[in-house]
């Protein structure tokens, strides 16, 4: 049986897939971790019970393995044509499910606040992590060092979650918690 533990990281630097050796503070250890970060918060929002929507939550998770994968992966190598890519048609069928959402519910007249029920706050908060993850991936796309794809995805990627949090509020009967502004001046 081999360890999980290799104590290879220990000195404060990890292997990247294909080899080369980074510290773990790199760039492209920051984005993939916050990949994997966003993979579990979207665990836990299946964890909460999302319904008909736990089907594309469990997709979307294959998927950000993939997105981990190139993170992990750097361009180039024998090991980057070993690997998945990130599929146009993942983002086409975001939109479709964005459009197919976005039918079922009341349009939106005001900002919300992340909140309703467990399975909402759940996503908004997948959400807001996959914000963040886009972030770290951009500096990645502006050195050259992951393609565009992968920033589209993540971009639409939010979206989808920020839908899917009014979804999973609009099916359980619960309002989406409006912003209130306060008064001016």
């Amino acid at each position: 049986m081999t360890a999980i533990y290799t104590k290879t990281g220990d000195g404060g630097d990890t292997s990247l897939f294909g080899g080369g050796r980074v510290g773990k503070e790199d760039e492209r250890v920051e984005a993939y971790g916050q990949v994997d970060e966003l993979n579990s918060v979207l665990g836990i929002a299946r964890a909460e019970g999302l319904g008909e929507l736990d089907a594309l939550a469990a997709e979307l998770q294959n998927q950000l393995f993939t997105v981990g994968a190139v993170l992990a992966t750097p361009q180039g190598g024998k090991a980057a044509a070993a690997i998945p890519k990130v599929q146009p048609d993942w983002v086409a069928a975001m939109e479709r499910a964005i459009d197919a959402f976005d039918r079922e519910l009341p349009p939106l007249s005001q900002f919300i606040l992340p909140g309703g029920t467990k399975a909402a706050s759940a996503l908004h908060h997948a959400r807001t992590v996959c914000r963040r993850t886009e972030r770290r991936v951009v500096p990645l796309l502006r050195a050259g060092k992951v393609g565009v794809e992968t920033i589209v995805y993540l971009n639409r990627l939010s979206d989808l979650l920020f839908t899917m949090a009014r979804v999973a509020n609009f099916r359980a009967g619960v309002n989406d918690v409006p912003w209130v502004q306060p008064p001016k001046g």
